[in-house]
């Protein structure tokens, strides 16, 4: 191999990292960044020990919490307020599961992506995949600072907030937890415990928090990808059929198979994006619609108290969570019409000039893009900008239901 050919082999590969590389550094020091089958046993074990504890700060935080609902006697509105930051933590440590159960998924995706970037030669379509692929890493990188900076700006405010407690003769000033915990299982009206438990809260809150940024990441980068591989695919119809009009001319794509199995390669590529995002996508709709809804309650609540502090934390949370699952809804939505175009716009060639063999080569394509390829919400609900309408109408629904109970 010439020194040529080495350096446009690594030029590909960089560029095959380049949309995944915020990802890869939110997932990897969770453990949850798929191993590749060359990685040596040292990288598998601290792999394994960073699963083990994160793990651990996630139970640390979510256990006590839920003994703290169930057995401390608080009224329900009080219930209610540690009900929203435990479902939080709750399904973040779902989705971290999930991210793990599909590493092998997940790193297929990122094989198909970096094979893409060394069979398109063609200057023209690089430059089409490197548009889109900015355009994802952009997109992740502010749901990554929308969704880090609003939880750990929610768990900072807690810090910093003092709480005057009795205990028997004594009264005693502690920081508020982000997360309540059961005083009877950690001794959090002390010190240094209250310190120690605070912080680990802060570790588990990142945990919880990558996960969720980390599979919103990767479905954009992903969805951006396949965006543009479909885009390739329309220019290299449009191509094959002009190519027709002027015999003269030279072209690449002479023939119609190159073209339907680079479609059929895409298509399974969404596939994959699909089997990867089903689950976590699920899990995502329930409780965002559950943490909107707790976080309209909460607004609601301090909104009447004129607490502006607490007020600003929960608008930034609401903000980062709606623009999250809108994001992935969008992007749902993106895919499916992109599909259906390719279809379109193949009709919409001059496919007429052909001979009659290559207008049935043509109709291959068409009835395959016919067939609608989605994102879909653990295979009931189709992720979609009517799906993030319906979110934020039952979440409503629920808000106004709690305003009668309490």
């Amino acid at each position: 191999m010439t020194n040529e050919s080495v350096l446009m082999e690594e030029s590909l590969s960089s560029l095959g990292d380049y949309s995944l590389q915020y990802n890869r550094w939110l997932l990897k020091p969770i453990g949850a960044w798929p191993l590749s089958l060359s990685s040596s046993r040292l990288e598998r074990i601290v792999s394994l020990v960073l699963i083990v504890l994160c793990y651990g700060f996630i139970l640390f935080t979510v256990i006590p919490c839920m003994f703290h609902i169930v057995l401390e006697d608080e009224n329900i509105h009080m219930k209610l307020k540690v009900l929203g930051p435990l479902s939080h933590w709750f399904f973040g440590g779902v989705n971290y599961t999930t991210l793990l159960l599909r590493g092998k998924d997940i790193r297929d995706c990122v094989e198909h992506i970096k094979t893409d970037w060394k069979i398109i030669t063609r200057q023209r379509d690089q430059h089409v995949m490197l548009k889109k692929a900015k355009l994802g890493r952009f997109v992740a990188v502010c749901c990554a600072a929308f969704m880090q900076g609003g939880v750990l700006c929610y768990c900072a405010v807690s810090a910093f907030t003092m709480m005057t407690i009795e205990v028997g003769n004594e009264t005693k000033i502690i920081r508020m937890l982000p997360c309540a915990a059961y005083k009877s299982m950690i001794a959090v009206d002390t010190s240094p415990t209250n310190e120690i438990v605070l912080a680990s809260q802060f570790v588990s809150g990142f945990i919880v928090n990558s996960s969720a940024v980390g599979a919103f990441g990767l479905a954009i980068v992903f969805a951006a990808h396949a965006y543009a591989q479909l885009s390739i695919v329309m220019m290299w119809i449009t191509e094959f059929v002009n190519e027709w009009r002027d015999r003269k001319k030279n072209g690449c794509l002479n023939e119609i198979g190159v073209i339907v199995e680079h479609h059929l390669r895409v298509l399974t590529f969404i596939g994959r994006i699909e089997s990867v995002m089903s689950r976590i996508c699920f899990m995502e709709l329930f409780k965002s619609t559950l943490d909107i809804c707790m976080l309209g309650y909460y607004i609601l609540t301090e909104w009447a108290d004129h607490d502006v502090r607490n007020l600003t934390t929960y608008f930034m949370i609401l903000i980062s969570m709606s623009f999250n699952i809108f994001t992935v809804c969008y992007i749902g939505e993106v895919l499916m019409e992109q599909c259906k175009r390719v279809g379109e716009v193949t009709y919409m060639t001059n496919w007429y000039y052909l001979p009659e063999k290559r207008i049935l080569e043509l109709s291959l394509i068409i009835v395959r893009s016919s067939l609608t390829t989605k994102i879909t919400a653990g295979k009931i609900i189709d992720m979609s900008i009517y799906t993030f309408g319906q979110v934020a109408k039952t979440s409503v629904a629920y808000i106004n239901l709690l305003r009668q109970v309490t």
